[in-house]
């Protein structure tokens, strides 16, 4: 199965349980692998034929800078849905939610999730 791959997407949002997530942005990553056919846009070299960049990014960035989640389970969750919503032509997609100001006592590089969702 082919795949578009994007990784590294940086926003600012208030995620979280504790009280203060909920109103002091943090940092979150956001990497993507979206799995579809890839055989017509490279034969056609068509847009319409694949996902356009642009268009995923910015639904990745209302979901995150949308609505607070408690979870970056369910953040990753939300992530997944929408952008299966808005593409049809996806067979499933992976993403993985970074968050590397997690409330935790003790040095660590972040705490993050991956969630894998198929088209229905």
């Amino acid at each position: 199965m082919d795949s578009i791959i994007a990784r590294g997407l940086i926003f600012q949002a208030c995620h979280g349980v504790e009280a203060q997530e909920k109103v002091v942005p943090q940092t979150f990553i956001v990497d993507l692998e979206m799995f579809l056919d890839l055989e017509k846009a490279g034969r056609t070299d068509d847009l319409h034929n694949t996902v356009n960049y642009d268009q995923a990014f910015h639904l990745v960035e209302g979901v995150v800078t949308g609505p607070s989640y408690d979870l970056i389970e369910a953040l990753g969750d939300q992530i997944a849905r929408t952008l299966l919503a808005a593409f049809a032509i996806l067979k499933s997609v992976e993403v993985t939610v970074y968050k590397p100001e997690a409330p935790v006592q003790g040095e660590f590089a972040y705490f993050a999730v991956k969630i894998k969702r198929f088209q229905k």
